[in-house]
């Protein structure tokens, strides 16, 4: 079973290939139902989950994220278990972490090292970007690939104790930058260009990926949305 969440506007799906190879392990039978919601999805927020052979597609309410979003630190639900995993369908091991308006930043059970949050992947900036590293158990994350496809990413542990900044890297929203006690935000630069990189929406049209035709200047879906649960 796989199991992802996606932003469609009228651009077309937010990252749609990564989220195609997320679910295409399930067969030859999802990746086509994939390309043709794909084809011709509403604007919105969709869950879909792909089991054996079939897809179901169902709205989801917008991301919780936001700019300047608090945090608060808790224990993973994950510490201590092998490497990354599948995004989990709901009910997921992190609704018990999750607050509304907060960001939970997810520590190992030491509390020595941020693994990524409740919902989204996170990266710090020290004079370039940093991801955890690959053997941390964390949701593998649609975004976070993406980023690393586009530009350098270096993978090493995330200190709890640092001051370096952090963004939160999410498949719906894009990126956001959390008021963290203690760390000043990303360079905007540097924030910019990462966003750039997950401002990618495409269409199936014609048996390939491509852009649809843009209708209306973009505007980033990150500032406002403080309710739902993505990942």
């Amino acid at each position: 079973m796989r199991y992802t969440t996606l932003l469609v506007t009228d651009r077309g799906v937010r990252l749609a290939d990564l989220h195609l190879r997320r679910l295409e392990p399930e067969g030859p039978e999802v990746a086509d139902a994939f390309r043709a919601f794909a084809a011709s999805a509403p604007p919105g927020v969709h869950a879909l989950l792909a089991d054996h052979g079939v897809l179901q597609v169902r709205p989801r309410p917008p991301s919780m994220l936001f700019d300047g979003m608090p945090v608060r630190f808790a224990t993973s639900p994950l510490a201590g278990t092998p490497g990354p995993i599948d995004k989990p369908a709901p009910p997921s091991p992190f609704d018990a972490v999750r607050l509304p308006g907060v960001a939970t930043l997810l520590t190992d059970a030491a509390g020595r090292e941020i693994l990524e949050a409740c919902c989204a992947a996170v990266v710090a900036w020290q004079d370039g970007w940093v991801a955890p590293l690959a053997d941390r158990p964390v949701v593998r994350s649609v975004a976070l690939a993406a980023m690393r496809e586009a530009m350098p990413v270096r993978l090493a542990p995330l200190p709890t104790d640092s001051r370096a900044p952090l963004l939160l890297l999410n498949a719906v929203v894009g990126a956001c930058v959390p008021c963290v006690p203690g760390r000043a935000a990303p360079p905007p630069a540097a924030v910019a260009a990462v966003r750039a990189v997950l401002d990618r929406f495409e269409r199936w049209e014609g048996g390939a990926w491509g852009p649809a035709r843009r209708r209306s200047a973009s505007r980033g879906p990150c500032a406002g949305n403080r309710t739902g649960r993505q990942q």
